[in-house]
């Protein structure tokens, strides 16, 4: 168990929010974003459940005094998989979504990926209070 820094809080905090709000927007507006990014509305409406739990799970892990090293490692690895996996789902050909699904899909892989290093970055700064203490 950790003592997670202020910035591991914010970090985690901040994916759920992002997280929250695109599962929102997928699960409510899933038929409005296939038809603006040629992305079939059952793969976005199931993205937005998918999310609504991870939204649900690393707000959670947000809000506690203390934290199991191994669940954030799980939220990091999950992030940085996601990352991967939109930049390959746009090379494998899978799917064809156009040049705003192609956008979309590129900017939240990105911002995954920040998010996955934002919280590396606050595990790292945890780990160095904990030792202080």
């Amino acid at each position: 168990m950790i003592h997670p820094s202020l910035f591991l809080r914010r970090a985690l905090q901040a994916d759920a929010i992002f997280s929250g709000v695109a599962a929102l927007m997928f699960v409510i507006g899933a038929s409005l974003f296939a038809s603006l990014t040629n992305l079939p509305e059952a793969f976005l409406r199931n993205t937005g459940f998918v999310l609504v739990i991870y939204a649900a799970l690393v707000g959670y892990l947000g809000t506690r005094p203390t934290m199991a090293k191994a669940a954030v490692w799980a939220v990091i690895a999950i992030n940085a998989v996601w990352a991967i996996d939109s930049i390959a789902l746009l090379a494998s050909g899978w799917m064809s979504p156009n040049l705003f699904g192609q956008a979309l899909i590129v900017m939240q892989a990105i911002a995954v990926g920040v998010f996955a290093e934002l919280q590396f970055i606050g595990l790292r700064r945890s780990a160095g209070e904990a030792a202080a203490h």
